[in-house]
């Protein structure tokens, strides 16, 4: 349980939430193999040990967004040098034990540290010893480690042990939580949000995306290109953004709106290849979903387009 000792956090980084950035995964609140955000909801993975802030796009991270120290203290390690490359079951492996990638970690005192993962090759700004205030430049946002999406996973740890920063002294009970949370400025929590994004080369069917088996990593030149997404909670008149760019730029883009949604649900959207088949090369798609402008999540898919 946290202590009234416990600093008070800002955003690690230089972004809006909902307008340039997103909460995808929070702390995991579920003790056992499944896995619950602080009020019960979808948003956390088994076993996840921090809040990941995420940007909408690679081409975003390849700008560069900084992340900043969440509170005054002092460097206690660092770590650089990782590669920012999409995590593989190929990569896996050889990354196990730097899961969090290039990484800072500040000690706030009063056995109390942040952690600040994935962030980008060569961008720390701090070393081991540095003293930081609350907003200090860090490094930028960055994709080594254990991830496939340009993030900063932020671990709050007391005496070694994770707190949730939304919860900090009730993890056990659904809702809004009994405690103060951690942060200097509330941001709202939404339940909506997105499973998974994918491609096929046909429409598929709910089924065949729940599964996994939709999914496609490459395709012929000659066969047509699908995006589709598997969203959750969303309420009416919340809007989903389907679009896809390859080797000559954007190949379609697509925006639908959910009249009467359902508590899953999944959109699709794609093209047939032109006559002369599509250009060789890699192709990426995202699949937004959007409420009265503002972001609740995003997920991206990629495919590799080869000869006929």
């Amino acid at each position: 349980m946290a202590t009234a000792e416990a600093p008070k956090l800002a955003l690690p980084v230089e972004c809006t939430i909902g307008q340039t950035c997103f909460v995808e995964d929070y702390v995991d609140a579920d003790p056992g193999p499944g896995q619950r955000d602080y009020t019960c909801g979808l948003k956390s993975r088994n076993d996840h040990r921090g809040t990941d802030f995420m940007l909408l796009g690679f081409e975003d991270m390849a700008r560069g967004v900084n992340v900043i120290a969440s509170a005054p203290g002092r460097v206690s390690a660092t770590r650089d040098g990782m590669d920012d490359v999409p995590v593989t079951e190929k990569t896996r492996e050889a990354i196990r034990g730097r899961e969090c990638g290039n990484a800072v970690r500040i000690d706030h005192g009063d056995g109390w540290q942040t952690l600040y993962c994935h962030m980008k090759k060569n961008s720390l700004t701090v070393a081991q010893g540095d003293t930081v205030v609350s907003g200090d430049i860090l490094g930028q946002i960055g994709l080594s480690g254990l991830t496939n999406a340009p993030h900063v996973h932020l671990g709050v740890l007391h005496e070694g042990l994770v707190v949730d920063p939304f919860n900090p002294t009730d993890r056990d009970t659904c809702g809004l939580p009994s405690g103060d949370s951690l942060w200097e400025s509330t941001f709202p929590y939404d339940r909506a949000g997105l499973f998974t994004a994918g491609f096929s080369t046909a429409v598929p069917t709910f089924d065949a995306v729940k599964s996994g088996a939709a999914r496609v990593s490459s395709a012929r030149s000659d066969q047509p290109l699908v995006l589709y997404g598997h969203v959750f909670h969303a309420e009416p008149e919340d809007h989903l953004i389907l679009s896809a760019i390859g080797p000559d730029g954007e190949i379609f883009r697509k925006e639908v709106t959910l009249e009467d949604p359902s508590a899953q649900l999944y959109r699709a959207y794609g093209r047939k290849a032109p006559s002369a088949g599509w250009p060789d090369g890699a192709y990426r798609g995202y699949v937004r979903l959007m409420r009265d402008n503002k972001v609740l999540a995003v997920r991206h898919a990629d495919i590799t387009v080869g000869a006929r």
